[in-house]
């Protein structure tokens, strides 16, 4: 019997859980909850799809459909994470899932389907790699810490020295990390996500999420969402108060949550992706981690050129200008109405 593809909305049941589970090249993206997550508090249509060989799962594909009269229609697995794509038990499976995305693709009108594969995932699709993320090896704390450059070490101990604090918390500590996170990307002129977004991943993976705070006092000054997938703990969205950056609140809350993940067991932190040469580029690279390039790979249905529909995009340079000098309350209101049409 041949592979069959077909859609599959909400959360994976138990034996595609059992696949992602037991998969080598699954990623924090192929967790069971992600597609609603992102349709939940985004509003995003899920269409996803699931491959089964004699009623055995033998791959997925989370992916979402983005529509907006201004940014266009196009398909992302997975849009705000770092990764996605096809998860196939081989290649034939994968050309099965890929064509009938495609296919969905075509019925919905889209411009394109973004895959954030870690490798390339097909011959012959046009990708993009100017995107690459950070792995830290993990062990035992007191290691990892002797491995650090003296540099880093020596900012962390600043930090420790000037009276910062990290907490970890879930819900009750969202508010606070959710208001440095909204300043903290008024002042690099982008739109902010919204604060459903963050209670949505906390309610969906209530042993694998949490938030830790940098505090000076009783003053948030910094934080970050912390994940966790398999042997992997990830941080993705993480910001501190630009007028404190000369205590190194960003070096505390990294290393505690590495401290925290070394305790706990896990293998690899990841830092998350960066645009190659930027500046949270040389930061995460200043921690000796690996750098792992990722490939994200494309199909292209109307035009030739890999989409744009990001800050480093050259077009949007006098929208973030303008955005930097709007009130925070305002960028804070307006922000998650914009960002949520883009991937």
């Amino acid at each position: 019997m041949g592979v069959m593809v077909h859609r599959f909305c909400g959360p994976w049941g138990i034996g595609s859980e059992a696949f992602v589970e037991g998969a080598s090249g699954a990623t924090l993206a192929h967790g069971r909850a992600w597609p609603s997550v992102i349709s939940g508090a985004l509003g995003h249509h899920d269409r996803s799809l699931i491959a089964e060989r004699d009623g055995e799962v033998c791959g997925i594909l989370p992916m979402m459909l983005l529509s907006h009269w201004l940014f266009g229609t196009f398909h992302v697995s997975l849009p705000w994470l770092d990764y996605g794509g096809v998860l196939a038990d081989n290649p034939e499976t994968a050309q099965e899932l890929l064509d009938a995305a495609t296919a969905q693709a075509r019925a919905d009108g889209a411009a394109f389907i973004e895959f954030r594969s870690v490798t390339p995932v097909f011959s012959g699709l046009v990708a993009r790699q100017d995107k690459v993320t950070f792995l830290l090896p993990l062990a035992d704390a007191d290691g990892v810490w002797r491995g650090l450059d003296a540099k880093v070490r020596n900012q962390v101990r600043k930090a420790q020295r000037a009276g910062l604090t990290c907490h970890f918390g879930r819900d009750e500590l969202l508010p606070d990390f959710y208001r440095v996170f909204a300043r903290n990307m008024r002042d690099l002129g982008t739109p902010v996500w919204g604060v459903a977004l963050f209670q949505k991943m906390l309610e969906a993976f209530p042993k694998t999420s949490e938030i830790a705070l940098i505090r000076l006092g009783d003053k948030v000054i910094g934080g970050g969402l912390v994940l966790s997938f398999k042997d992997t703990v990830y941080m993705p969205s993480a910001s501190s108060l630009r007028e404190y950056f000369h205590l190194c609140p960003n070096n505390l809350l990294y290393w505690d949550v590495i401290k925290r993940a070394c305790d706990h067991g896990y293998h690899i932190f990841d830092f998350g992706r960066s645009t190659v040469g930027s500046g949270t580029y040389h930061f995460k690279k200043q921690w000796g981690a690996e750098v792992k390039p990722l490939h994200w790979q494309y199909v292209l249905l109307s035009g030739k050129k890999v989409p744009q529909l990001n800050p480093s995009n050259p077009r949007f340079k006098a929208f973030i200008e303008l955005w930097k000098r709007l009130p925070v309350g305002i960028a804070t209101r307006l922000g998650p109405r914009i960002v949520r049409h883009l991937p």
